[in-house]
């Protein structure tokens, strides 16, 4: 008993957090990388050398670009979040796309999509899409000129897309067939990371698996471009194409999976993630079936994203003992 009496118990005082993880920056942006992987070596097999060439270009300028301009602010780089942007640039790229153009559309991620904020998580937009919107605007001719594939039996040079081919007058799929081979497994021209939806999907559930991404900007986004899609089917299927047609084709699954989730650029809050996720299904759906472009995925998440601060504020819930 005396000596119980005569212990003293210590207590540390320390503002919070008081709870940890063991994730941290450079473990959650490598796991996403390796999330990656199955739709990368996709990529090398279905496209070549070309490919691999374009992704290590992207990542290389997007690490070098960083380095410098942190150099220049006296900071030291203490992530991998420009390594991962680069490979997500490259994969919305077109693999036959220029050693140079591939550097400028890097540089311009890095310098103007994230440091010209103050680096990570002071960007508003996604990196990766705010250089590929960069290059779409300033090469749109680069950017929408498609190279052969590997195994492919389209004609890649006449038949750029299943999105580009339907928009522009070659007629929309109807055969499952083709849905399977083309759409799902990848037998077809695109960009670096949108040909085989399947390896994105694989990727996409193992990041949500590992609670890296909200499920719910997936789920919202994707759920919104079927619906909508569906709709406007049902009311003229001659002119549209089906919903699974939307969902299969163009970036849709990389940038559902990849892009919208990205955790700087995406809403914190739950209702404010199926806000981001609804709005981002419904731009795309209105941009396919414009007169304009085939694509929307990209302007649809750069778009939601600078309604994200205004989203978080009118949802965040509210704090013990608030008021109206």
């Amino acid at each position: 008993m005396a000596n119980d009496k005569s212990e003293k118990r210590q207590f540390t005082l320390s503002s919070s957090p008081h709870l940890s993880k063991e994730d941290d920056v450079n473990k959650i942006m490598n796991t996403v990388i390796m999330a990656l992987v199955p739709a990368i070596a996709f990529s090398v097999y279905h496209f070549g050398f070309k490919s691999l060439l374009t992704i290590l270009v992207a990542a290389a300028s997007c690490l070098a670009t960083e380095y410098l301009i942190k150099r220049m602010r006296k900071r030291e780089v203490t992530d991998t979040s420009s390594l991962l942007t680069g490979i997500l640039l490259a994969m919305t790229l077109p693999p036959g796309l220029g050693i140079g153009f591939v550097v400028l559309g890097s540089v311009f991620s890095i310098a103007i999509g994230k440091e010209i904020f103050g680096g990570l998580g002071y960007n508003i937009f996604n990196p990766a899409l705010l250089g590929r919107a960069f290059l779409q605007a300033s090469f749109p001719v680069r950017m929408t000129t498609w190279q052969p594939t590997n195994h492919s039996t389209l004609d890649a040079e006449t038949f750029a897309t299943p999105l580009g081919g339907w928009k522009f007058g070659e007629g929309i799929i109807h055969n499952m067939g083709d849905y399977i081979d083309g759409l799902l497994l990848g037998n077809t021209g695109g960009c670096i990371g949108e040909t085989s939806a399947l390896a994105i999907i694989i990727g996409g559930i193992f990041i949500l698996v590992k609670k890296y991404a909200d499920w719910r900007i997936p789920v919202s986004y994707l759920g919104t471009v079927f619906i909508l899609g569906g709709i406007f089917w049902l009311i003229a299927p001659a002119s549209y194409p089906d919903p699974i047609f939307h969902l299969l084709s163009g970036g849709l699954m990389i940038g559902a999976f990849f892009m919208a989730t990205d955790m700087v650029t995406s809403p914190v809050t739950p209702l404010g993630s199926w806000i981001f996720g609804v709005g981002a299904g419904v731009v795309v759906i209105l941009i396919r079936l414009s007169e304009g472009l085939p694509e929307g995925v990209m302007y649809s998440i750069l778009f939601m994203n600078a309604f994200v601060p205004l989203i978080d504020r009118y949802t965040r819930p509210k704090y013990l003992g608030e008021g109206k």
